[in-house]
């Protein structure tokens, strides 16, 4: 069947104008990049308080419907400084938790300097956008929190969003893991500016329990760090256990 003028003209229109074919593309990636990351069962969240930055995460691993692994640990100390946390492809994390710390060290090597945690984000937020922009049979899928202190002890958290762009956190976020609404929901009532690190732990355990209860994507545990001028501290490491109990009835 031939082609109309009209119909002949747009289709020229769209092959040889790679605007419209790459804004095309960019919102089919985007609908795509969304309905990924809400299947994907994860809670993340960093707080920033006073005297630090607490970050904390479940420890369930899902595909699709089934719980893949019960122990999975989201956020990962990727240096002396830095602690990243991760929710979306698996796969696509634990690259990211073994690239960053080896890029930072080539890094630090060449400038003779050791990267602010700024650095690190954008950084992050670099590989991301290459990830998921760069064409590919299979686009990275991951979003990601990253909190640090750099060397005249201040403390920062950053929440790099799939596609690539970064947000300086000034007071909390759990980037697009599918316990995000139970735990926002909670921290916008409860958090408060000024809060110190030990009140901030707190709120954290009380958000990711939130989520655990609700998120049948989130469940099993819970890590909670805390990130001063002092170092990083692992403070809570909880187990979710399952318990069966006869129903009792008169």
């Amino acid at each position: 069947m031939l082609l109309g003028f009209n119909s002949r003209k747009v289709y020229k229109t769209l092959f040889f104008n790679k605007y419209i074919l790459n804004d095309s593309m960019n919102i089919k990636m985007d609908q795509e990049l969304k309905s990924s990351i809400l299947k994907t069962g994860t809670t993340i969240l960093g707080i920033v308080c006073k005297d630090g930055v607490v970050m904390a995460s479940d420890r369930q691993s899902t595909a699709g419907t089934i719980v893949m692994n019960k122990n999975s640990e989201k956020t990962k100390q990727v240096n002396d400084y830095l602690l990243v946390s991760g929710t979306g492809m698996v796969s696509d994390i634990q690259k990211i938790a073994k690239l960053l710390p080896a890029e930072l060290k080539l890094k630090e090597l060449k400038s003779r300097s050791r990267p602010t945690v700024k650095h690190a984000a954008s950084l992050l937020a670099n590989i991301s956008y290459s990830g998921i922009r760069h064409p590919s049979m299979i686009p990275q899928q991951a979003g990601f929190l990253l909190g640090g202190f750099n060397e005249d002890g201040t403390t920062e958290l950053y929440s790099i969003e799939p596609a690539g762009s970064v947000v300086k956190i000034d007071d909390y976020d759990a980037n697009f893991g599918s316990g995000m609404p139970y735990v926002l929901g909670l921290l916008e009532r409860q958090y408060k500016k000024g809060l110190s690190v030990k009140e901030g732990v707190e709120l954290a355990k009380e958000a990711i329990k939130s989520s655990t209860q609700r998120d049948i994507g989130s469940g099993y545990g819970i890590d909670v760090f805390a990130i001063t001028k002092d170092g990083i501290k692992k403070v809570v490491e909880q187990e979710i256990v399952s318990e069966y109990k006869d129903d009792k009835r008169e």
